[in-house]
């Protein structure tokens, strides 16, 4: 019998050193689907995936750099996708995190794929020319991913510290972490303004601009300006955006998906919590399944499973012995649970 499952996409910074050679490792079966988006890539003069991957070392000014990373992350995860045995899960619905709407927006068939790779790249090289600000992130959950109090009031204060100085906001709700944005006024005094906690938060995002957030509102208009309503279609399956409101496959206004993903998504929070919290309630999967490339973003998804008490998970020693006995989350870029999902 099929086990019923949610399919979730990273956002960017998730193609680190680690991942390097990920896409020869795992996917060398698919070079129609990786020469489409060279194809894409040498037409705007941008060095193709399939060269970033199979370089000798990880350069992190190549590597990390959004017109970069955007397109190499969206071809590791939409074949990651691609290799989830079907029969075994029945795929009910997809989302993902910032970056993740649009490979979920090409997973679901929204994009076909000459569309989704002009998309994720496009948008990644606005975000390269055009970006402004910082991103920085800090959690508001203890060592063991329960709420705490005095950590999320630490929050609010740095806001109110950033927006006093400068400009900040709230970019994108990540489970049990906030990832704060601002211009460069704001992020100083938000920075400023955070107890050090665990020894490395506050952590700034390098070369990560003040995505989901006003601050971009100029990229927003530049995107509407080169990308048309004609690339999107209905989704084949439903999709959870960064509000948790869902797209269905015979309900999706095509003209609205348009306007909020080139709209709305760009200058608003990203609140990838409410979407697994969205994924979770009215879908209640039998697993969820994130798609590689890293992990990174288990421990967000894990920290919203425990603020939610979903099968009980209490605490994150509770979420660690479930992954061991029984794993409800399968990370396809951990060579242990990706065996699980292909």
């Amino acid at each position: 019998m099929k086990k019923s499952a949610v399919v979730i996409f990273p956002g960017r910074g998730t193609y680190g050193k680690s991942e390097l050679g990920y896409l020869t490792k795992y996917h060398a079966d698919k070079s129609d689907f990786i020469a489409g988006i060279d194809a894409w890539r040498k037409s705007q003069n941008r060095t193709p995936v399939s060269e970033l991957d199979k370089a000798k070392t990880y350069a992190a000014s190549k590597h990390t750099s959004s017109v970069n990373a955007s397109a190499i992350i969206y071809a590791c995860a939409l074949a990651d996708f691609a290799d989830i045995n079907r029969d075994a899960f029945d795929i009910v619905a997809l989302c993902g995190n910032s970056l993740g709407w649009y490979l979920t927006l090409a997973a679901s068939g929204a994009l076909n794929p000459a569309n989704g790779i002009r998309l994720v790249d496009t948008m990644g090289a606005l975000m390269e020319e055009q970006g402004k600000g910082g991103q920085l992130i800090y959690p508001f959950v203890d060592e063991e991913w329960r709420v705490s109090s005095a950590r999320t009031k630490s929050v609010g204060d740095a806001l109110h510290a950033g927006r006093t100085a400068g400009e900040a906001y709230l970019s994108i709700r990540l489970g049990g972490m906030a990832v704060l944005a601002g211009d460069d006024a704001g992020m100083s005094a938000m920075e400023k303004a955070l107890p050090q906690v665990e020894d490395r938060y506050p952590f700034r995002l390098a070369r990560h601009s003040a995505f989901h957030t006003p601050l971009l509102s100029h990229v927003s208009d530049a995107a509407f300006q080169s990308l048309g309503r004609e690339l999107f279609e209905a989704p084949q399956i439903p999709m959870i955006d960064g509000r948790g409101a869902i797209w269905s496959p015979r309900s999706s206004d095509i003209g609205g998906l348009y306007q909020y993903t080139l709209g709305q998504q760009i200058v608003e929070t990203y609140d990838f919590s409410k979407s697994v919290e969205i994924a979770i309630k009215e879908f209640a999967p039998d697993c969820l399944i994130l798609a590689g490339p890293g992990a990174t973003l288990g421990a967000p998804i894990a920290q919203e499973l425990i603020h939610h008490r979903w099968m009980g998970l209490m605490s994150k020693s509770d979420f660690s012995a479930r992954q061991k006995k029984d794993p409800f989350l399968l990370a396809m870029g951990r060579e242990d649970q990706r065996k699980l999902a292909v």
